[in-house]
């Protein structure tokens, strides 16, 4: 069988089958469901086609090149973004990164507390990855978000993505205020062809006095075992060299149950001199120990599997926009409706919109310190984060129920 015949025949094959029923009609959109508008050429985002059916219709033309003894088609694999046509060198010095001086006012020798961290993680991404390329940084709908300032308020921001053949997307973001917030976030997600954790890095400091740390192997699922390759017993010796980095998140905004691992470096601390001690070594060997894991855990195969893991990161999306707790900070800082769009659109671009919006509060320092017991006065408070709100979609005859 000729290739140009394939899609037919597997559209013949596939006919009978009640799953492809309205794959490719539009999603309904009632009272109290999530909304999302957003033009895509990339069907595996696309809202209107489930990716269970893409995942069938994938097994099934590589069943039938298989029984004509040709060679399989590759396993597609969803969510990766058209490279961008800057190269790397040029795409490293966009916005005049990385930045020397501070955009805002600063008593400081090292205004840029975070820089080390994003000029060490750029080199290690060059020396270590396969194939790595930028790739555009704007929201679905083809807004820049690349770079913002508040030019009053002596605050700018400035994002890269990245992609590799072991990373679909690896965002950087740096917030830079001077002296009053210093952040440095990034996320790297591993090409779903691996069923791993998402590596989760959030660093903030606020006035120099009051310091917030996260990284994470972010799980995919409820439990460890789940995953293609377990990691805890992997960052287990190296949080444990850090006492000061053993903390307990809030409940404010996250519940360290969902999307939280045992072995998650968490810290808030008023003393400096933990970022370069303890944060810097503990970042550098769970970013390497994150690769050295992608790198050893076998490719799926199978088209439905990996479109099982692709949605496992759609959800992880969903729940980190409605909880994240820089929403209040990038909306006093550059608008409302732009932290919504970039929230939602760029930093988790897999999320879906609730109508309720953002939760603007700001960031909280709660939960115990290390060693500590919770319920402190600085424990969580306010009530707990919404609850995200199923999405509707258009009646089925029959469908595979979606994560």
């Amino acid at each position: 069988m000729k290739p140009q015949h394939l899609m037919l025949a597997s559209a013949a094959a596939l006919a009978p089958s009640p799953a492809l029923v309205g794959a490719f009609s539009s999603p309904r959109v009632t009272a109290g469901s999530r909304i999302r508008a957003r033009p895509s050429t990339d069907l595996h985002q696309s809202s209107s086609i489930d990716a269970d059916v893409l995942a069938e219709l994938e097994d099934r033309i590589a069943g039938l090149m298989e029984l004509n003894g040709d060679v399989p088609l590759p396993v597609l694999s969803p969510g990766r973004s058209a490279p961008s046509p800057l190269s790397m060198s040029e795409a490293a010095a966009q916005h005049g990164m990385p930045w020397a001086e501070t955009f805002g006012k600063t008593e400081e020798e090292n205004p840029l507390l975070y820089m080390p961290f994003w000029d060490w993680q750029f080199d290690f991404m060059e020396s270590s990855l396969t194939n790595l390329h930028p790739i555009e940084c704007s929201t679905l709908n083809d807004i820049d978000v690349s770079y913002n300032e508040n030019a009053e308020k002596k605050a700018r921001i400035v994002n890269h993505c990245y992609a590799s053949d072991e990373y679909r997307k690896i965002r950087m973001t740096y917030y830079d205020a001077g002296d009053s917030v210093q952040v440095f976030n990034s996320v790297w997600y591993p090409d779903a062809k691996y069923n791993l954790p998402v590596l989760g890095i959030d660093l903030l400091s606020f006035n120099r006095k009051r310091y917030l740390a996260i990284v994470d192997f972010q799980p995919l699922h409820d439990n460890e075992d789940d995953h293609a390759t377990t990691y805890e017993h992997v960052l287990r010796p190296i949080k444990e060299k850090y006492d000061n980095l053993k903390g307990r998140m809030s409940s404010k905004f996250y519940d360290e149950t969902q999307f939280f691992s045992q072995e998650m470096l968490f810290a808030r601390f008023e003393d400096g001199k933990i970022v370069d001690e303890d944060l810097f070594p503990a970042f550098q060997s769970y970013v390497k120990t994150h690769l050295d894991l992608v790198k050893s855990t076998p490719a799926a195969a199978s088209a439905k599997d990996i479109a099982h893991v692709f949605e496992r990161q759609r959800a992880y999306d969903t729940y980190s926009a409605d909880r994240d707790p820089a929403a209040g900070l990038f909306a006093s800082m550059f608008g409302k409706q732009w932290a919504e769009d970039f929230i939602y659109d760029f930093l988790f671009s897999l999320s879906e919109r609730t109508e309720e919006g953002l939760n603007l509060s700001p960031p909280m320092f709660g939960g115990p310190p290390p060693g500590g017991k919770p319920g402190g006065p600085s424990g969580a408070g306010g009530p707990p984060p919404k609850a995200p709100v199923p999405k509707q979609e258009a009646p089925r005859q029959a469908s595979v129920p979606r994560l």
